[in-house]
């Protein structure tokens, strides 16, 4: 009898370890499966970071006079692959995001900045080189946005998976903190989100 309830106990510790392992390597995958959603924007970014050289270039051979343009953009991307570098030490950390997020806003913002202050100049927006340069520069955009979307979507699979009970009780325990989103801070949204204005 005292043989049974030793086997009936060993069993009982056996299944909550079992358990606890499931609920550890469940929340290992989810951690990494952001933190391999993050890579792409990575890639996407560095892509980013190396058309925007070519595209200064280009433009400064037109706009002598926008010299204070050309260095804004050179210096947000330098700041936004400072902003890369801390997000990429820690993936999914809160200060780390809202760091990249700022940075690329500010990037966005100055090369927007660019772009209109391109307009006025009909030889530069004739340049086949700088055609093909705004068009790899929104093909990344394009691309980053679907990277930073399954960023955000595996983020919250690993919330939701760190957050569901008993997944909670472990989780803290465990030292799986909580991932952050990459999000768009609010004062760029509408400039995102904002539609083309076409005129005829």
């Amino acid at each position: 009898m005292i043989m049974l309830g030793l086997l009936v106990f060993l069993a009982f510790i056996a299944g909550i370890a079992l358990w606890a392992v499931g609920i550890y390597n469940g929340l290992v995958v989810a951690r990494n499966a952001f933190r391999n959603a993050f890579a792409q924007i990575d890639v996407q970014l560095q892509r980013r970071f190396d058309l925007i050289p070519n595209l200064v270039e280009v433009a400064r051979q037109y706009m002598a006079h926008e010299r204070e343009t050309l260095q804004a953009v050179i210096a947000a991307r330098s700041a936004a692959q400072t902003g890369l570098a801390a997000a990429k030490a820690n993936p999914g950390d809160a200060e780390a995001m809202a760091t990249l997020a700022s940075s690329q806003g500010q990037l966005d913002g100055v090369l927007s900045r660019l772009m209109l202050v391109a307009e006025a100049y009909p030889d530069l927006k004739a340049n086949q080189n700088m055609q093909q340069l705004t068009e790899a520069l929104t093909a990344t955009e394009n691309q980053l946005a679907l990277a930073r979307q399954a960023f955000n979507d595996a983020v919250m699979a690993y919330n939701n998976r760190r957050e569901i009970f008993p997944n909670s009780l472990f989780a803290g325990v465990s030292g799986f903190q909580p991932g952050a989103l990459l999000e768009i801070p609010a004062d760029q949204q509408a400039q995102v989100c904002e539609a083309p204005k076409l005129q005829f």
